[in-house]
């Protein structure tokens, strides 16, 4: 089965920008008159929705919060990161993001953001990036109940793209994803995954994906199609 369909986590494989994330979670902490933990949000947010990260969080700390009360948090951190981001320049795009997804674009493959951001995330980063209109679709935190590790955001990423169209399956699609969370969300909707060590080491992703590379713009297409096209994949040792 040839590829057809290469479906993108968001934040840490095309916007480098996790240190923005883990400083607004921070000060939400902080405004919660909680001291932030070393470590803790890599464990408990890296990977995972706003809205899951927060509840892990608080819940750790024996803070009961309503689903009302999370949806304010999820909110007001959303504008604070659009705040940040505003008159950001250059736009935290990771080197070789625009270009690869513009060569798989010429190349006519269905490309997918599956992601743990909000929607209004995604769409401020294209319409930066001028990326819109080579997107076919775009999962977020809304689109599901049960985000990374579980999953159902890659499932519903591939549903939306048979409905555009075409004959295409899970076999026929590779995720790009830069956690560990996400990785097992891809593999267990039986996507193959290439791994970029922006965020864990490349040894650690070597042992859970298909591929692994230290930087986007290593992509190699005609590298990686002929596998699909064998169906035959490497498999993690």
């Amino acid at each position: 089965m040839p590829l057809k369909a290469v479906l993108f986590d968001f934040n840490g494989v095309i916007l480098d920008d996790e240190a923005i994330h883990a400083a607004l979670i921070e000060e939400i902490l902080l405004q919660e008159n909680l001291r932030p933990q070393r470590g803790e949000y890599d464990l408990f947010c890296l990977g995972r929705s706003d809205r899951a990260c927060l509840d892990n969080l608080l819940s750790r700390r024996g803070r009961a919060v309503t689903p009302a009360y999370l949806d304010k948090l999820v909110a007001q951190k959303a504008v604070a990161y659009r705040a940040r981001l505003a008159n950001m320049e250059p736009f935290p795009f990771f080197a070789g993001a625009i270009a690869l997804l513009e060569k798989l674009h010429a190349a006519q493959l269905k490309i997918a953001i599956v992601t743990g951001a909000l929607q209004s995330d995604v769409d401020l980063a294209l319409e930066r990036g001028n990326l819109t209109g080579i997107v076919d679709c775009i999962i977020s935190a809304e689109s599901v109940e049960r985000g990374k590790p579980y999953p159902d955001p890659y499932l519903r990423a591939i549903a939306a793209l048979q409905a555009l169209g075409g004959d295409l399956t899970a076999a026929d699609c590779l995720a790009i994803e830069d956690t560990l969370v996400g990785v097992q969300s891809a593999r267990e909707a039986s996507v193959k995954v290439l791994g970029v060590a922006h965020t864990y080491p490349f040894h650690m992703l070597q042992r859970r994906c298909h591929w692994v590379l230290d930087r986007l713009d290593q992509f190699d297409l005609e590298e990686i199609a002929p596998v699909f096209d064998r169906s035959v994949a490497a498999t993690p040792s």
